[in-house]
C-alpha cells in the first residue's frame, strides 16, 4: 500500500484501518470526478487512541479528471499542527461533514473548502478535505447538479462507514469511471438521469429514445431480447442493474458492448437510489476478439508446421532405409534429426499462448531423443544443469539446432568404447546466456581449428551461432574430455 510508510511511527491506525483506508483510496476517483473537486485525505498524528491529536498528515491525495485541479502542488506527507485547520479538527472530533465554510483565497484561485469524517469499527479513523474552485460553482448545470447530489449522498455513506461498499470486489482499474458514462437511479430503479456519455454508450447498443423515466433494467432487457441467437441468462437485467447491490455485469448486443457498474446509495440503513457507470466497450472487445483470433490463428500455423515437419520427417526415414550406400543413409538420418529438432520448438509454440518457448521443456525431449538414438543408450549418460526459462521463439529454433548437433557430436566423438557420460549446462549472466555441451572423452586434439574442420554438424553450429544466435563459440579442453560453450544475447 503506498501510503503505509506515512501511516506507520506517528498515528494509532491498526492494519484493519489502514487496509479500509486502501479500499477508499482505490475507488475515490469516483469521488473527485462527481465532486469537481481536489481530495486529500488526512490522518491524526497521535502514538494512541486515548492522546489527543497532535495534528494532522496528509497521505493520499486525487485530481478531479472532470474539472481543472485547484493545486499545483501535491500535498501528501504534508503535516499541520491541531488548530491550524480547524474543519479537519471538527470532523475528526465530532464526525459531522463540514459544508458552511467561508472561501481561502489559493493563487489566484478562491477555494471553499469541505471536509468529510471516514467513519470505521465505531470510530473516525481519518477526514477527507475536499477543495472546489468557488468561480466554477456558480452557474452549475443540470449534471453537475446531479453529480454534486451524488457525491453528497456518498459523502455521507463514507462518514456513516458504508463507502466503500462491503465486498467490494468489483471495482478495479478497468472498471467504468465518471467521465465514461453515469447513469443515476432511484429507489425503484428508473432513470432520473443520464449523462451525455450515458445515452451515447446506449444509443451504441441501440436505445434510440431518452433513458429518463424507464427503468434501466428493462430497457436492457428489451434490447437483449432483440438479439438474434441470445442466449437466456440466469438472472435477468431488471434484478442486475436495479442498484439494489453492488454489481459489475457487461452488456453485449449484435450493436455494441457496454461495461455496466450498479452502486447503491444509502442514508443509514435505507436504500435511497443507485448509481451506474456505463462504458462503451466496443472497440476494446472487437480488439480483444481480434487478438484472441490472431494468437489462436498463430498456434495453429505453428501446429500445422509440427505436422509437417513430421511427416517430412518420416519420409525422410523411408528413404534412407531403401538406400543401400551406409554413409547416405547416415546423411538422411542426420537430416531426420535436425527436422526433428525443429519440430520440437513449434510443437512446444503450438501449446503456448506467447511467442515464446520454455526451452527447458525443448531441450529435455532433445536430450530424451538423442539417448534413444545413441547406439549405447545404456552405457551413456545425458543430463542438463541449469535452466533455459522462456526463450523467445526467433531464438530457440536455431538454439535446438545447435544444441542438438553439439550433443550428437559429442555422442559420436566424445565418449569412449566403455561409455561417458555428455552434460547439458546452461547459465545466465545479466542479458547474456551461456549454454555449454560438455563430455568426459578423449578431449579434442591440439591443433583443432574450427575454421578447418569439415564435420557438416559444427559448420552448422558455427553459422547459427554466429548468424542466428549473434553469439560466439569456444572450444574448450578441460583436464578430461570437451566442452564446446556458446555464448549469446538474449532478452526476455
Amino acid at each position: 500500500m503506498p501510503f503505509r510508510h506515512l501511516v506507520e511511527g506517528s498515528t494509532s491506525l491498526n492494519d484493519r484501518d489502514v487496509s479500509r483506508l486502501g479500499e477508499l483510496v482505490a475507488e475515490w476517483q469516483l469521488l473527485a470526478d462527481i465532486s469537481f473537486a481536489d481530495l486529500v485525505l488526512w490522518v491524526p498524528r497521535r502514538s494512541d487512541e486515548k492522546n489527543w491529536p497532535q495534528g494532522h498528515r496528509a497521505i493520499a491525495q486525487i485530481r478531479p479528471m472532470t474539472a481543472a485541479t485547484v493545486f499545483s502542488q501535491d500535498l501528501i506527507g504534508t503535516e499541520v499542527e491541531w488548530g491550524a485547520r480547524p474543519h479537519i479538527d471538527h470532523s475528526l472530533s465530532t464526525g459531522e461533514i463540514v459544508r458552511d465554510t467561508q472561501p481561502e483565497q489559493i493563487g489566484e484561485l478562491r477555494i471553499k473548502e469541505e471536509t468529510i469524517p471516514v467513519f470505521f469499527d465505531g470510530r473516525v479513523i481519518a477526514v477527507i478535505s475536499r477543495h472546489r474552485n468557488l468561480e466554477t460553482m456558480r452557474t452549475p448545470s443540470r449534471l453537475e447538479l446531479n453529480y454534486r447530489e451524488i457525491a453528497n449522498h456518498v459523502y455521507r455513506m463514507i462518514a456513516e462507514g458504508n463507502f466503500p461498499v462491503k465486498d467490494n470486489v468489483y471495482l478495479a482499474e478497468d472498471s467504468p469511471r465518471v467521465g465514461d458514462g453515469l447513469v443515476r437511479l432511484d429507489v425503484d430503479g428508473n432513470v432520473v438521469f443520464a449523462s451525455p456519455n450515458a445515452r451515447s454508450a446506449f444509443n451504441r447498443i441501440g436505445w434510440e429514445r431518452d433513458l429518463e423515466g424507464h427503468v434501466l433494467g428493462e430497457v436492457l432487457d428489451s434490447l437483449a431480447s432483440s438479439r438474434e441467437g441470445a442466449q437466456p441468462r440466469e438472472e435477468n437485467w431488471r434484478v442486475s442493474m436495479s442498484g439494489k447491490t453492488l454489481r459489475r455485469d457487461e452488456f453485449e448486443n449484435s450493436s455494441g458492448v457496454v461495461d455496466l457498474l450498479a452502486i447503491p446509495l444509502t442514508e443509514g440503513t435505507n436504500r435511497i437510489g443507485a448509481v451506474v457507470l456505463v462504458h462503451n466497450v466496443t472497440e476494446l472487445r472487437r480488439k480483444d476478439r481480434a487478438l484472441i483470433s490472431k494468437d489462436a490463428t498463430i498456434r495453429e500455423i505453428h501446429h500445422r508446421v509440427k505436422n509437417n515437419l513430421q511427416t517430412v520427417s518420416a519420409l525422410l526415414r523411408l528413404q534412407a532405409r531403401r538406400i543401400e550406400d551406409p554413409n547416405a543413409s547416415a546423411a538422411i538420418e542426420e537430416a531426420v534429426r535436425r527436422v526433428a529438432s525443429i519440430a520440437l520448438v513449434h510443437e512446444t509454440l503450438s501449446s503456448s499462448s506467447q511467442d515464446s518457448v520454455q526451452f527447458d521443456e525443448v531441450i529435455s525431449k532433445i536430450i530424451q531423443s538423442a539417448a534413444e538414438l545413441s547406439t549405447r543408450p545404456n552405457q551413456i549418460a545425458i543430463k542438463k544443469t541449469g535452466e533455459f526459462g522462456s526463450i523467445p521463439s526467433l531464438v530457440a529454433t536455431p538454439l535446438a539446432l545447435v544444441l542438438t548437433e553439439l550433443i550428437h557430436n559429442a555422442l559420436e566423438h566424445g565418449v569412449s568404447e566403455k561409455g561417458s557420460s555428455v552434460t547439458v549446462n546452461v547459465s545466465n549472466d545479466g542479458p547474456l546466456m551461456r549454454a555449454s555441451v560438455i563430455d568426459d572423452g578423449a578431449g579434442i586434439p591440439d591443433d583443432f581449428s574450427l575454421e578447418k574442420n569439415t564435420n557438416l554438424g559444427l559448420q552448422i553450429v558455427q553459422t547459427l551461432t554466429l548468424n542466428e544466435l549473434a553469439g560466439s563459440i569456444e572450444f574448450i579442453k578441460p583436464e578430461e574430455g570437451t566442452e564446446v560453450r556458446i555464448t549469446f544475447p538474449i532478452t526476455r
